[in-house]
């Protein structure tokens, strides 16, 4: 009786002769993000690189001076313009 159980188990387990219509949608899945990652290396491509940006000030104070002196300079520039 296990013999018979067994060849019905090997007998389903083969490939059936229709295709999967998964496999259909899965092909369709995976040529999207191939170009949804060609699309992002693009994008990418014209981000400036973590190592090539100019470092931050030490904080925010030291940032609003820094504005601050170069307002004060163009402004100076202007005043000596007229």
């Amino acid at each position: 009786m296990f013999g018979f159980l067994k060849r019905r188990k090997t007998a389903k387990a083969e490939a059936p002769d229709a295709p999967d219509p998964r496999a259909d949608t899965l092909r369709q899945k995976l040529a999207e993000a191939r170009t949804i990652a060609d699309e992002r290396d693009e994008f990418e491509a014209a981000e400036t690189p973590v190592d090539a940006v100019e470092p931050m000030p030490e904080s925010p104070e030291r940032r609003r001076q820094d504005v601050h002196e170069a307002g004060r300079e163009i402004t100076g520039r202007m005043r000596e313009q007229r």
